[in-house]
């Protein structure tokens, strides 16, 4: 008897292999970055991957609790140990290439932060309008019952 046939379509992930592919060297890169003895990548975490089609470059976006003051030491090391961050992602990583990384800020979470910084700042918030007495709050109420 011959092998039964393989099914026309493969198998169905629940997500494509662009996504699985930035989650794996995320945590891949993430790993590594614990591993390397470096002062200026002690506040750093990796927050995504963006990795073209072709598997040929991969955006690597950061956030450090140093802020955007700290953004020039962070691309500095990170660019000094990008050839060994991309040795790991070709160990750890099941794939025919290994993307060339290259690193940037992620400017969401930055925004988010401004926007919340805007959203308490009091000189941007509207004046609240006075709260009513409590016993206007209870006249009001009679009155809608019909009691008088």
């Amino acid at each position: 008897m011959s092998k039964p046939r393989r099914s026309a379509s493969p198998t169905q992930h629940r997500y494509p292999r662009t996504a699985r592919l930035n989650q794996s060297l995320r945590e891949v890169i993430a790993e590594a970055l614990t591993r390397i003895d470096d002062e200026r990548l002690h506040l750093v975490t990796i927050t995504s991957i963006d990795v073209d089609s072709e598997m040929n470059r991969a955006i690597v976006y950061f956030d450090s609790l140093l802020g955007e003051e700290g953004d020039a030491d962070i691309l500095a090391a990170l660019a000094s140990h990008r050839v060994r961050l991309q040795s790991s992602v070709g160990r750890e990583v099941r794939a025919k290439k290994t993307p060339i990384l290259s690193f940037r800020p992620d400017e969401t979470i930055r925004a988010a932060e401004r926007i919340e910084r805007i959203l308490h700042d009091k000189a941007t918030m509207p004046e609240r309008p006075p709260e009513p007495d409590a016993a206007e709050s209870d006249v009001a109420e009679s009155d809608a019952d019909g009691e008088t």
